[in-house]
């Protein structure tokens, strides 16, 4: 399914239109077994996955607007995208994110409100990888987690933890960046060596067609799947709105990956409704009609379609939007409830073992905060 680096570009892999119907021809029959392997709780479990994270999102645009967090990243548009491919992912993989895929974190077992904290600057991280479905932490160095996944791979691969034949034990990595990252030396020189060491990792690009304020077609005159191609690395290039496409292309390359085909890149044509972050006003650079066209296209309007055409029924929706608004409800209870940390979190976690140097460093703030007597 992937096009030839010289050769004219393909349509999208697309599974369902933006109507929410199926689509059975010559590029999609490979993946059309797959879907219909998928029982009915999974899908509902899609469908569940996307409209929580938007609600979530929801909330927490509403929080920082209330002034209760110092910044938030939107991800609306986005969650086909993400659902479809953490689904696809298995206990034993890792996935590396930047800093948009709460709907990817969600699905592996992320607390949303542990993103909250980040963004109220109250966490130096957010989670423990390893206690949180290999869930790497969020990634502001635009790019730079494309090394990151390459690096863990690479040790993968060194280790011989893939290509063993046991699915219970071979591994893999996933890692999600932006068309903009795709500017950035740091994904380029992870796909030479992705590419060099025929690493077990997917790379998973969201071109979400707006890095910032400067559109896709300013950052590349080609389409941005065929940068993969270009490293000798198979590349396909799908409807990012379409959950199950997500889902059935990124299965399909994170098992060739896990069996030693090498990498693997694709990228899922989706669109930032809201803005780049909260500190953006996206109306200065892009149309009413453009957000418009892809309103039209949305994700979980799609999907809702299908599954109901398929014979689900209101009682299912109805019970999901309740769920949603309890998840919007405890977020922002919790998020209130959040209280500032101590100052020595800043050197808990340093070093290992006890260090006298960190001591120091540590004693010499209490001193200072100290000498300012206390407030009443």
């Amino acid at each position: 399914m992937s096009s030839s680096a010289m050769g004219p570009a393909e349509l999208p892999v697309q599974l369902l239109d933006a109507s929410g119907v199926l689509q059975e021809n010559d590029r999609t029959a490979e993946f059309l077994p797959v879907i219909a392997a998928l029982d009915d709780e999974t899908l509902r479990r899609f469908h569940r996955d996307m409209v929580l994270t938007r609600r979530f999102d929801d909330e927490a645009g509403n929080l920082q607007r209330q002034g209760q967090l110092a910044l938030w990243v939107p991800s609306h548009g986005q969650e086909a995208a993400q659902v479809g491919s953490a689904h696809a992912t298995r206990p034993q993989d890792h996935l590396f994110p930047s800093y948009r895929e709460h709907a990817v974190g969600m699905v592996r077992g992320i607390d949303p409100v542990d993103v909250v904290r980040l963004l109220r600057g109250v966490t130096h991280g957010g989670w423990v990888p390893e206690e949180r479905g290999n869930f790497h932490l969020y990634t502001l160095v635009i790019g730079s987690q494309t090394l990151h996944a390459t690096g863990y791979a690479l040790g993968i691969t060194l280790d011989g933890e893939y290509a063993t034949g046991d699915p219970e034990c071979d591994q893999a990595v996933i890692t999600y960046f932006g068309d903009g990252a795709t500017s950035q030396g740091d994904v380029s020189e992870a796909l030479v060596f992705a590419a060099s060491f025929q690493t077990p990792q997917v790379f998973f690009l969201q071109n979400n067609q707006w890095a910032i304020s400067v559109p896709v077609a300013t950052q590349s005159r080609t389409p941005l799947y065929l940068r993969g191609e270009g490293f000798g690395i198979p590349s396909t290039q799908i409807d990012g709105n379409d959950v199950l496409a997500s889902y059935a292309v990124t299965l399909r390359d994170l098992d060739a990956a896990r069996a030693g085909a090498g990498p693997r890149f694709i990228e899922a044509m989706t669109y930032r409704i809201g803005a780049h972050t909260t500190s953006d006003d996206p109306t200065k650079y892009r149309t009413d009609a453009e957000t418009e066209s892809w309103i039209a296209r949305d994700p979980i309007t799609r999907f809702e379609a299908w599954l109901r055409s398929r014979g689900e029924g209101d009682a299912f929706f109805a019970d999901v939007e309740a769920e949603a608004c309890d998840l919007a409800e405890d977020v922002r209870k919790r998020t209130l409830a959040l209280e500032i940390p101590d100052t020595d979190l800043i050197f808990d976690h340093v070093y290992s073992e006890p260090h006298p140097r960190i001591d120091e460093q540590k004693e010499w703030l209490a001193n200072y905060e100290s000498s300012f007597g206390g407030s009443e």
